[in-house]
């Protein structure tokens, strides 16, 4: 069913061939278009289309092209506006319309993923789990008049994620433009999307009273850290529980006050073998899951809450989800969100990776090196299958999609693709006071200590 020009970069490069098969199927023009009439409010379509604008910035996403200028530039002569009215665009993109985008993304991405029989274990069966946390896109280049004035960095936002670790998906995401925001201002719109049964994991920032008491409102749980503000009364005494990999476990009830109402959650602590990167020794983690779910089990759990990390590694070292040049809110965080709608095509291909060649062999594969056979294949596999060529993945089924990528996979050598390990970090050595515009030859430094 293929055209013959398929073939050898099937067998020869299928990463390149599947992540094109699947941006393919997810951004599809008329697609993108609907889904913008449907959200935007203010924004308009009259001569740029939606789609048109995804297009471009999914080239500059993924590494194929640069910078925005140079994705226009590429485009210039069939591009319908100019330079100015892209960059308008972007600026005036409204956030619903990029959190929309991680939505929609995120349920094709589970058709998918389900289709390839590829989900993931339950990490707690009977519960639906939702990993909460926090990125503030980096600080852009001084280019807009109010900044030129300023030392200062120009902050473009803040963003939260919720993944679903079973699927290993940005699923949602909430965004705010002022950089100076407290990530805590985003919870009430989390609250909205809470569903009985969830388990919410997140970090000690967002540990605040209403949000807690909220979600059990709503009889959803939560696995939160202990914020140093949150203070109760604790009952009874303390019990030891059981050694898990990362410390000694403990549990105690706590009692809890907000708005004239009172709750007891349990207290689970953990005593750290090794502190974390801030130092702490001591883990105080709340949940309201009742006592059949082992403090062991609450603190394994907690433990694999930094799965979430994992994905603002690739969005932020693999993906180009950071654009320096892009000043206005507004585009910084519509770029953000379209990162995390590549991170969750790829997380289709590594579902077909863990169908075709079983979880162990799937998770050992470096999503650098899948990147940069993607970024080094797209040009001249576009120019030996025009755009035309792939339209044939928009119309399958699902199902049938599945049964291509798992083909496509199977012409994989593994071992082109292995993370490479490496050993312990050492602790880094002193150096000398920092002096600005101190400076030393390398040359001199390699004489003076080669032996």
């Amino acid at each position: 069913m293929f055209a013959a020009g398929f073939l050898p970069f099937i067998e020869k490069r299928p990463i390149g061939v599947m992540a094109r098969a699947i941006t393919e199927r997810f951004f599809e023009a008329e697609h993108l278009d609907a889904l913008f009439r449907q959200t935007a409010v203010n924004q308009y379509q009259r001569h740029l289309l939606f789609s048109s604008v995804v297009d471009l910035m999914q080239g500059v996403v993924l590494g194929y092209d640069p910078s925005v200028f140079a994705a226009y530039t590429k485009r210039q002569k069939t591009f319908p506006v100019s330079d100015q009215a892209l960059y308008d665009k972007l600026n005036g993109m409204e956030l619903g319309i990029s959190v929309a985008l991680v939505r929609d993304s995120a349920r094709r991405a589970a058709e998918a993923i389900d289709a390839l029989g590829a989900r993931r274990p339950a990490w707690l069966p009977g519960y639906r789990v939702r990993i909460l946390d926090g990125n503030a896109p980096a600080a852009t280049e001084h280019r807009l008049e109010p900044l030129r004035d300023t030392w200062a960095a120009p902050l473009p936002g803040k963003i939260l994620v919720v993944m679903d670790p079973e699927l290993s998906l940005a699923c949602d995401a909430f965004l705010t433009p002022d950089g100076h925001a407290q990530e805590r201002s985003l919870l009430d719109d989390v609250l909205q999307t809470v569903r009985a049964r969830d388990l919410w994991m997140a970090d000690r920032n967002f540990c605040t009273l209403k949000f807690l008491f909220e979600i059990a409102d709503k009889m959803a749980f939560f696995l939160i850290r202990q914020h140093g503000q949150i203070h109760g009364r604790l009952k009874g005494r303390r019990r030891f529980v059981g050694d898990s990999s990362t410390g000694k476990v403990y549990e105690q009830s706590l009692e809890l006050t907000h708005a004239g109402e009172t709750r007891t959650v349990r207290r689970i602590t953990i005593e750290l073998l090794k502190p974390t990167r801030d130092g702490d020794l001591t883990l105080h983690v709340l949940t309201n899951l009742p006592a059949e779910v082992s403090a062991l089990v609450c603190a394994e759990l907690y433990r694999q809450r930094w799965s979430i990390e994992t994905l603002f590694y690739e969005v932020t070292q693999t993906l180009a989800c950071e654009i320096k040049t892009l000043c206005y809110p507004p585009a910084a965080l519509f770029v953000f969100c379209l990162a995390l709608t590549a991170a969750n095509a790829v997380a289709v291909l590594k579902g077909a990776l863990r169908a075709t060649y079983g979880d162990e062999n799937a998770d050992g594969m470096s999503a650098y090196y899948m990147a940069l056979e993607i970024k080094q294949v797209h040009e001249g596999m576009m120019i030996a299958l025009p755009a035309d060529e792939w339209t044939i993945f928009r119309t399958m089924s699902v199902a049938k999609f599945a049964a291509q990528l798992q083909a496509m996979a199977s012409h994989m050598d593994l071992d082109l693709y292995r993370k490479s390990k490496r050993g312990p970090k050492k602790p880094p050595r002193p150096k000398d006071q920092y002096r600005n515009g101190g400076h030393v030859s390398t040359y001199k430094e390699l004489r003076d200590k080669d032996p």
